[in-house]
Protein backbone atom coordinates (compact mmCIF):
# COMPACT_ATOMS: atom_id res chain seq x y z
CA UNK A 1 0.00 0.00 0.00
CA UNK A 2 1.32 3.07 -1.04
CA UNK A 3 0.76 6.35 0.60
CA UNK A 4 0.93 9.53 -1.23
CA UNK A 5 4.25 9.99 0.18
CA UNK A 6 5.41 6.86 -1.73
CA UNK A 7 3.72 7.89 -5.00
CA UNK A 8 5.43 11.08 -5.12
CA UNK A 9 9.13 9.71 -3.64
CA UNK A 10 8.40 6.93 -6.69
CA UNK A 11 7.98 9.21 -9.19
CA UNK A 12 11.25 11.38 -8.65
CA UNK A 13 13.22 8.57 -8.12
CA UNK A 14 12.53 5.88 -10.62
CA UNK A 15 14.72 6.15 -12.98
CA UNK A 16 17.96 4.78 -10.10
CA UNK A 17 16.08 1.38 -9.76
CA UNK A 18 18.16 -0.20 -12.81
CA UNK A 19 19.59 -2.23 -10.16
CA UNK A 20 16.47 -3.76 -9.19
CA UNK A 21 16.13 -6.23 -12.23
CA UNK A 22 18.34 -8.99 -10.53
CA UNK A 23 17.26 -8.60 -6.79
CA UNK A 24 14.59 -11.15 -5.86
CA UNK A 25 14.08 -13.15 -9.45
CA UNK A 26 10.80 -12.83 -10.43
CA UNK A 27 9.01 -13.14 -6.54
CA UNK A 28 9.90 -9.85 -5.59
CA UNK A 29 11.30 -7.32 -8.09
CA UNK A 30 8.14 -6.25 -8.97
CA UNK A 31 6.84 -5.35 -5.67
CA UNK A 32 10.38 -3.26 -5.26
CA UNK A 33 10.80 -1.52 -7.95
CA UNK A 34 6.79 0.49 -7.25
CA UNK A 35 8.84 1.66 -4.08
CA UNK A 36 10.78 4.49 -5.56
CA UNK A 37 14.22 2.91 -3.75
CA UNK A 38 16.45 6.12 -4.64
CA UNK A 39 19.90 4.90 -6.21
CA UNK A 40 22.94 4.77 -3.92
CA UNK A 41 26.19 6.64 -5.41
CA UNK A 42 29.30 7.82 -3.91
CA UNK A 43 28.00 10.97 -2.16
CA UNK A 44 26.08 8.64 -0.33
CA UNK A 45 28.49 6.43 0.81
CA UNK A 46 28.07 6.96 5.15
CA UNK A 47 24.10 6.69 4.79
CA UNK A 48 24.50 3.06 2.69
CA UNK A 49 26.50 2.29 5.80
CA UNK A 50 24.07 3.87 8.51
CA UNK A 51 21.38 1.57 6.36
CA UNK A 52 23.35 -1.65 6.64
CA UNK A 53 23.75 -1.28 10.05
CA UNK A 54 19.78 -0.48 10.30
CA UNK A 55 19.43 -3.77 8.64
CA UNK A 56 21.75 -5.62 10.72
CA UNK A 57 20.10 -4.74 13.75
CA UNK A 58 16.94 -5.22 12.73
CA UNK A 59 18.03 -8.61 11.58
CA UNK A 60 17.13 -8.23 8.04
CA UNK A 61 20.42 -9.18 6.79
CA UNK A 62 23.64 -11.11 8.51
CA UNK A 63 25.77 -9.38 10.49
CA UNK A 64 28.75 -11.22 8.79
CA UNK A 65 28.27 -10.70 5.36
CA UNK A 66 26.92 -6.97 6.17
CA UNK A 67 29.38 -5.51 8.87
CA UNK A 68 32.27 -6.13 6.69
CA UNK A 69 30.88 -4.12 3.71
CA UNK A 70 29.50 -1.07 6.29
CA UNK A 71 32.90 -1.20 8.13
CA UNK A 72 34.78 -0.94 4.62
CA UNK A 73 32.48 1.82 3.41
CA UNK A 74 32.77 3.93 6.23
CA UNK A 75 36.56 3.44 6.10
CA UNK A 76 36.42 4.09 2.47
CA UNK A 77 34.98 7.72 3.82
CA UNK A 78 37.10 8.00 6.91
CA UNK A 79 34.41 7.66 9.64
CA UNK A 80 35.71 5.30 12.39
CA UNK A 81 33.52 3.96 15.09
CA UNK A 82 32.75 6.93 17.10
CA UNK A 83 33.01 9.51 14.39
CA UNK A 84 30.60 7.38 12.06
CA UNK A 85 28.23 7.94 14.95
CA UNK A 86 28.53 11.83 14.20
CA UNK A 87 27.96 11.87 10.58
CA UNK A 88 24.42 12.68 9.86
CA UNK A 89 24.42 10.73 6.84
CA UNK A 90 25.30 7.60 9.13
CA UNK A 91 22.68 8.25 11.71
CA UNK A 92 20.01 9.15 8.75
CA UNK A 93 20.77 5.33 7.63
CA UNK A 94 21.20 3.89 11.30
CA UNK A 95 17.45 5.24 11.95
CA UNK A 96 16.16 3.44 7.90
CA UNK A 97 16.49 6.62 5.76
CA UNK A 98 17.76 5.82 2.96
CA UNK A 99 19.36 8.68 1.25
CA UNK A 100 19.25 8.36 -3.15
CA UNK A 101 22.28 10.38 -4.87
CA UNK A 102 19.84 12.49 -6.14
CA UNK A 103 18.58 13.80 -2.78
CA UNK A 104 15.71 11.68 -2.37
CA UNK A 105 15.14 10.08 0.42
CA UNK A 106 13.06 7.07 1.51
CA UNK A 107 11.95 5.28 4.56
CA UNK A 108 12.43 1.43 5.18
CA UNK A 109 9.82 1.77 8.32
CA UNK A 110 7.11 2.69 5.88
CA UNK A 111 7.25 -0.79 3.88
CA UNK A 112 6.41 -4.40 5.09
CA UNK A 113 9.40 -6.17 6.95
CA UNK A 114 9.51 -8.61 4.02
CA UNK A 115 9.93 -5.97 1.25
CA UNK A 116 12.28 -4.35 3.62
CA UNK A 117 14.46 -7.47 3.73
CA UNK A 118 15.02 -6.69 -0.01
CA UNK A 119 15.16 -3.64 0.60
CA UNK A 120 18.44 -4.20 2.43
CA UNK A 121 19.70 -6.44 0.36
CA UNK A 122 18.96 -3.83 -2.44
CA UNK A 123 21.48 -1.40 -0.23
CA UNK A 124 23.89 -4.25 0.24
CA UNK A 125 24.14 -5.14 -3.56
CA UNK A 126 24.73 -1.26 -4.42
CA UNK A 127 26.91 -0.45 -1.43
CA UNK A 128 29.45 -3.03 -2.91
CA UNK A 129 29.59 -1.07 -6.05
CA UNK A 130 30.83 1.82 -3.88
CA UNK A 131 33.84 0.05 -2.74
Amino acid sequence: VQTATDSAASSSTGSGLGALGGLGGSTGASGLSSLGLPSIGGNTTSNAAGVLQYCVQNNYLNAASAGGIKDQLLGKVGLGGAQAQQDAGYQQGASGLLQGSDGSSFSLDKIKSNVREKACSYVLDNAKSLL
